[in-house]
């Protein structure tokens, strides 16, 4: 069995792999105080709830964009599972040319993701992550990264409105009836939604144009089912996009270390 991490800026999300089948999978806060012990405690608690024995997992591989906690989970596959990790950098064998200017600047998770949409998909193919940021990474033809966009996502965008303007509320993240508000709440949910819609047809658009062709486009992140409902520009949502990817890098390395 492989534990696959994968440590975002808000969440950190677990998922434990039977061969390629993902059998369980869970989201914890991205808490950097954690120790590696704690962190230890949360996951075999996991485990025991699932009725998973952590003494079958024998892999652990990591993404992560989170330095201090990359540390923390590295530790912890050594001390508790015995196993050296595999943690998802430009620097590892992937099977994927990166043709970014410096490919050690590509988050571990929009490498998961290319990798893994591509397995599934094929290309030329755009993977939009609704994360913390909200990102699209794209994938051509023959598989190569080609690089991607990097704007604010729908979390962040309304929590810098209600931080930034002290008469602005925190929302509830959701479609309002119409775009045009009747009030402040609405205003704000018209605002920050129909414009993350917008601004996707709008940067597939600019991306098909500038490859050339229409790509596929695959959308991952726990909000991408919400975006997804209100355009048919996103294909299909992948909910573990990044595990997949984080488990495929795995085999590929630890196949090529075997040899």
């Amino acid at each position: 069995m492989l534990l696959a991490i994968d440590v975002g800026n808000t969440d950190t999300v677990l998922g434990i792999y039977d061969r390629d089948a993902l059998v369980a999978d869970w989201r914890m806060a991205s808490l950097t105080h954690r120790t590696v012990d704690e962190n230890w405690l949360t996951i075999r608690a996991f485990c025991a709830d699932r009725g998973i024995e952590t003494s079958a997992i024998d892999g652990v591989g990591i993404s992560s964009v989170v330095p201090d906690l990359t540390d923390v989970f590295e530790s912890l596959a050594r001390k508790y599972f015995g196993v050296e990790p595999v943690t998802v950098s430009a620097a590892l064998d992937l099977g994927m040319r990166v043709l970014y200017a410096d490919p050690a600047a590509v988050g571990a998770d929009r490498l998961c993701n290319a990798i893994a949409g591509f397995r599934k998909f094929g290309g030329p193919l755009v993977v939009i992550d609704f994360g913390t940021a909200t990102t699209y990474d794209v994938i051509s033809a023959e598989g190569d990264y080609l690089g991607g966009v990097i704007a604010l996502g729908l979390e962040s965008a309304a929590a810098e409105l209600h931080r930034r303007a002290a008469k602005l509320p925190k929302i509830e993240l959701r479609f309002p009836p119409s775009v045009i508000g009747r009030e402040t709440q609405s205003s704000m949910q018209a605002g920050v939604m129909f414009g993350t819609v917008d601004a996707v047809e709008g940067t597939i658009r600019r991306i098909g144009k500038e490859l050339g062709s229409k790509p596929k486009v695959i959308a991952t992140g726990g909000l991408a089912p919400i975006i997804a409902a209100h355009t048919a520009v996103i294909a299909a949502c992948e909910p573990s996009l990044v595990l997949d990817g984080v488990r495929l890098i795995y085999e590929r390395v630890r196949a090529s270390r075997t040899r």
